[in-house]
């Protein structure tokens, strides 16, 4: 079977609502830049120290927690096309603040409100896919808006780089608002609201119960925690210690960066098409928690080294491709209809907790004891995260 055969059998069958729902997110994501600039903004622009910076970013996951909490409860309530909409225009809004405030609490303010409304967006968009797409096709549905993000990603820090270093850092926070406004005119073009009944359930077996009781779950979220706290070092501290220690300019750390969603759109597809139907898709996620360790490995080894910067990047990139899709899948399929939006928003709440702890253990230690001991702590939580997913792997076999 040649390449594009494996492409066009890997996107095949997936549901159109799914597509448009994926081709607003190019459009979202391709702004993306708040996140990825705002830490070398802080320092590099407004002159604040790396732990003001890290604080400021540690804001973020705050706003991320309450905005998942806060969508999860809205989803299980309200229509999710509603909150989606909302979501993004209000976002628009807070970020243009960004560009006329520069004090500390005052970027700090609107990190916490962007984060918060941002995150309301997400388990909407979670149970979005999960209606808009059936069991049997729903991990590579997941992967197509993650590709979707990725692309967007790909196509932002490659762009945001540039702008950073030509225009300036304000114009990152006009384009991402623009384009937030952009994603939600194609929603409300192509994807007509309806409303949502429960004739799309597929007959399944299914947790019934609360998210909060589900123990299981529960421990699986906080591993998705410190797997995610790792993998964002790509964004919270990684950047910082190019720019530090490897002395990178913001349109080669761009580059590196948009790299890392180049290789999730080419690979991530073909690869989650032919794991999707395997037994023990535990396993998998297994993988890609083993990736962390030795991508950071890498970067503590290295010396100022392009090539294996780049390899550093395809490492953790593969972490993202075996481990997200799958994690995903898991809290969009245990739980019935009622209880989705309690499931999406822990799963998101646990990227929020990742938000926080990212900058503050990332740049936190890097400040104080230094970017290689930094390296040798993510090195050791990421390898005992593995050993997490693995006992977990086998308590799941035991419940089923």
């Amino acid at each position: 079977m040649s390449f594009l055969q494996i492409y066009k059998k890997a996107f095949s069958g997936l549901p159109s609502k799914v597509w448009i729902l994926s081709l607003a997110m190019v459009v979202n994501r391709s702004g993306s830049m708040v996140l990825l600039f705002t830490s070398l903004y802080l320092t590099k622009e407004l002159h604040y120290t790396l732990a003001e910076a890290g604080s400021v970013m540690s804001l973020y996951g705050i706003g991320s927690i309450l905005g998942s909490y806060t969508g999860g409860w809205l989803t299980d309530r309200k229509n999710f096309y509603d909150i989606m909409i909302a979501s993004l225009i209000v976002c628009a809004c807070v970020l243009f603040f960004m560009v006329f405030v520069t004090s500390l609490y005052g970027i700090a303010a609107i990190i916490f409100t962007y984060a918060f409304t941002a995150d309301i967006f997400r388990p909407a968009n979670s149970s979005a896919i999960a209606f808009y797409s059936e069991a049997s096709n729903r991990t590579r549905s997941v992967s197509l808006v993650r590709i979707a993000t990725n692309l967007g990603f790909t196509i932002g820090p490659a762009v945001g780089g540039f702008v950073a270093h030509y225009l300036g850092y304000k114009w990152l926070f006009v384009i991402d608002a623009s384009t937030s406004v952009f994603a939600a005119l194609m929603l409300v073009l192509y994807l007509p609201r309806r409303k949502v009944g429960h004739e799309h359930q597929e007959k399944k077996t299914i947790v019934t119960k609360s998210a909060y009781q589900d123990y299981w779950y529960l421990a699986f979220i906080f591993l998705v925690a410190v797997y995610a706290t790792c993998f964002f070092q790509i964004f919270a501290s990684v950047p910082q210690f190019l720019s530090r220690s490897w002395l990178y300019d913001e349109d080669k750390i761009g580059l590196l960066l948009a790299l890392n969603g180049l290789l999730v759109v080419l690979i991530e597809m073909p690869l989650v098409m032919h794991l999707e139907n395997k037994n023990n898709k535990f396993k998998y996620i297994i993988w890609g928690a083993l990736c962390l360790p030795v991508s950071f490995f890498i970067l503590l080894i290295a010396n100022q080294n392009l090539l294996m910067a780049i390899v550093y990047t395809f490492i953790i990139t593969m972490s993202e491709i075996y481990a997200m899709p799958f994690m995903m899948n898991i809290a969009l399929s245990r739980p019935d209809k009622s209880r989705q939006g309690q499931y999406a928003a822990l799963y998101s709440i646990a990227y929020g907790l990742a938000n926080i702890a990212a900058p503050l253990l990332g740049l936190g230690i890097a400040a104080r004891y230094g970017f290689t001991t930094m390296f040798w702590v993510l090195i050791a939580v990421s390898t005992l995260l593995a050993v997490g997913f693995y006992q977990l792997s086998i308590q799941r076999k035991q419940l089923n």
